[in-house]
């Protein structure tokens, strides 16, 4: 698991720490705090760790190799014009440093570069073993419907999509798990399936349909929401959320009606009880409160920690971490949501609306 992230210089972030529980994660933010940038920076590490056994030509991690591959991952993911971009904006030269610390303490790993920093980042830690298995990140944007040649089109030709995307379509072209794994693989897909109507199912070809009772339909036609089901269903299938591993989730909540997204909260839950380390940003009041909800009921002893990203007037965000949402400071985008319900009450009640009559004045 990743026990803590430590950035410095970091776009938005000047200095910021981040203490991850075991189990779920939640950052939340306003837009603008920087929510998809710790995603992105932990995810980064993780991948080139966990490629790594595959595509350096050592046993074990070297300088060389990482120097190289956190800068190209950095740069596929983030797309700055020039890596050396992403660290903090000041008056003269920046040094972003950026440090991880696992457990197991052999994948530790701290590197840092600074602004004219083109193609390599320098290595000050370096991890003696690789991360076991890919990680897993899902963007805002569904990606069953782009899935079929995405990935050949994406390293044949110049696209301005992130590197994410590729390797999420990477993990949902994989074979469905067999063997022992399969009992797990039901359970979790029993409530998404019920949810969704149906299975996910894939032909020949790659395309993805939604085999319901009424035959299978195009991935192309089923609503959004729900194809960020099905995305999830797959990676399930195909072992990708199983077991052990990370998945880092970039606001669920989204093009979600509040329905699908009591049954996304469970999942992600469900996911986090089954050994996956799950990070999830998110600005939606209805989504953390049931994920509240649900924690409270039958999820007491999930170790949760909840980040609150505060803007301050520079631009500089501040970090506030807890076990709850209660302990992360005020969230304005949170807030916002409370004062329209609030407001929502108080009119229904007619709390501070002047009552007119239509009476005709005495003469």
């Amino acid at each position: 698991m990743l026990k803590s992230l430590n950035i410095e210089n970091l776009t938005v972030f000047p200095k910021a720490g981040f203490m991850f529980g075991k189990n779920l994660n939640i950052i939340i933010g306003e837009n603008g705090s920087g929510k998809s940038h710790v995603l992105k920076v932990a995810y980064c590490a993780i991948a080139v760790s966990a490629k790594g056994a595959k595509d350096a030509s050592s046993e074990a991690p070297t300088k060389a190799f990482l120097a190289t591959a956190l800068a190209d991952k950095l740069r596929n993911v983030f797309k700055p014009d020039e890596l050396g971009r992403l660290a903090r904006r000041r008056r003269g030269h920046s040094t972003c440093v950026i440090k991880y610390t696992f457990n197991p303490t052999k994948l530790d790993l701290e590197f840092s570069f600074k602004t004219p920093t083109k193609k390599e980042v320098v290595i000050a830690k370096v991890p003696t073993d690789w991360v076991e298995k890919l990680p897993v990140f899902l963007p805002t944007r569904e990606l069953l419907t782009i899935s079929p040649g995405f990935v050949s089109l994406y390293e044949t030709t110049h696209l301005p999509f992130e590197e994410t995307w590729r390797d999420t379509c990477i993990l949902l072209g994989a074979p469905l798990a067999k063997g022992p794994r399969e009992h797990k693989i039901k359970e979790l897909l029993v409530p998404i399936e019920a949810a969704m109507g149906g299975g996910v199912e894939a032909d020949k070809s790659g395309r993805f349909y939604l085999n319901v009772a009424s035959g299978s339909m195009e991935m192309h036609l089923v609503a959004e929401g729900l194809r960020k089901l099905a995305t999830v269903a797959r990676l399930i299938a195909t072992g990708s959320l199983l077991d052990k591993g990370y998945l880092f989730w970039d606001e669920p909540e989204s093009n979600l009606n509040p329905k699908i997204i009591k049954t996304v909260a469970k999942t992600i839950l469900q996911i986090a009880a089954s050994g996956i380390q799950v990070f999830i940003a998110t600005h939606s009041l209805f989504l953390l409160r049931e994920l509240h909800i649900l924690q409270q009921q039958e999820y007491s002893t999930m170790d949760t920690r909840c980040f609150g990203l505060h803007i301050g007037i520079d631009g500089a965000v501040a970090v506030q971490q807890g076990k709850t949402m209660d302990d992360v400071g005020s969230i304005a985008a949170l807030d916002e949501d409370l004062q329209q319900s609030e407001r929502y009450v108080d009119t229904e009640m007619g709390v501070g609306i002047e009552q007119t009559g239509n009476t005709t004045p005495e003469k």
